[in-house]
């Protein structure tokens, strides 16, 4: 279940959507991302088409091609794994799935939401090696992790994302400095909006990858705006998740369709908006976390 608050402003619809659990003051940035884009037009965009991956849960190796038939046509896969309860034994047979819907020519990255510890990451590494991996997203939770994983990988073509460790940090730049990724996966709502994304992105130096949290489409379009902002775009970006969702705000709704999404704005419609709403305590409870977070940001 995803809960978003969509508001509407002078720029068009945005999306506040930090998860429940996030306090106020990790929310707020996801608050002046919402702003940023409701209320200012955004950056020149160059291109008007993203290539997108599917993403996979961490599904059992039988619902593989049930899930990633329902993102269409695509060349690249993101598989979940080290998910809490399973083993790299079940990992390792959901990315063999994955490898064998895609083909050989297709590219098969994981993401790991730091849940490995050095060890555990580097003994993954050699378990999945025979897939091709295109990119070990945060294997581990920490920068120092990070950087000791990529020392003991030194000789592998094996590059290192950071995720975690870019959107949830004080000091975003940390895994830059301490030499602990190769690319960063960034995400428009938790660095506080397209432009606090693109600075931080033209200050890093690295490739990047643009990702959604499970947004509605509303939350894809500022993702996919942020996406065709950026002056280079060598990876196929995790904004097709809309895929997932069994309902949306729109009847047009940011899909993959040949392995790519639109950059546009999205209109919700009434009729979904009334289909979806949430009860009036919750509307109470986002309506007061949006003041709380809005002071945070005053």
């Amino acid at each position: 279940m995803r809960e978003a608050a969509l508001l509407r402003g002078p720029a068009g619809w945005t999306e506040f959507s930090p998860f429940l659990e996030y306090d106020d003051a990790e929310a707020a940035a996801w608050l002046a991302a919402a702003i940023d884009y409701g209320w200012h037009e955004t950056p020149p965009l160059l291109r008007d088409r993203i290539p997108v991956n599917a993403t996979l849960p961490a599904v059992a190796a039988s619902e593989v091609p049930g899930v990633l038939e329902r993102f269409g046509p695509v060349r690249t896969v993101k598989v979940k794994v080290a998910e809490r309860g399973q083993t790299l034994a079940d990992d390792v047979a959901r990315v063999r799935a994955a490898r064998a819907w895609l083909g050989p020519e297709g590219r098969v990255r994981v993401d790991a939401n730091g849940g490995w510890n050095v060890d555990e990451a580097e003994h993954a590494a050699h378990e999945l090696a025979p897939f091709d991996l295109e990119y070990f997203e945060q294997p581990c939770a920490s920068v120092g992790e990070l950087a000791e994983l990529r020392m003991r990988l030194h000789d592998w073509d094996l590059p290192v994302a950071a995720d975690e460790s870019v959107r949830k940090a004080d000091d975003p730049l940390a895994v830059l400095r301490e030499g602990a990724a190769d690319l960063l996966v960034v995400k428009a709502q938790p660095l506080g909006g397209i432009r606090r994304a693109l600075a931080l992105v033209a200050e890093a130096g690295l490739p990047v990858v643009v990702s959604s949290a499970l947004d509605t489409s509303v939350g894809l379009a500022m993702g996919a705006a942020l996406a065709a902002a950026l002056p280079e775009l060598p990876y196929d970006c995790g904004l097709g998740t809309a895929a997932l969702l069994a309902a949306d705000v729109t009847g047009h709704p940011l899909v993959p369709v040949d392995g790519a999404i639109e950059v546009r704005r999205v209109e919700p419609e009434s009729r979904l908006l009334t289909a979806h709403a949430a009860g009036p305590d919750r509307v109470a409870w986002w309506a007061d976390r949006i003041r709380r977070c809005h002071a945070l940001l005053a």
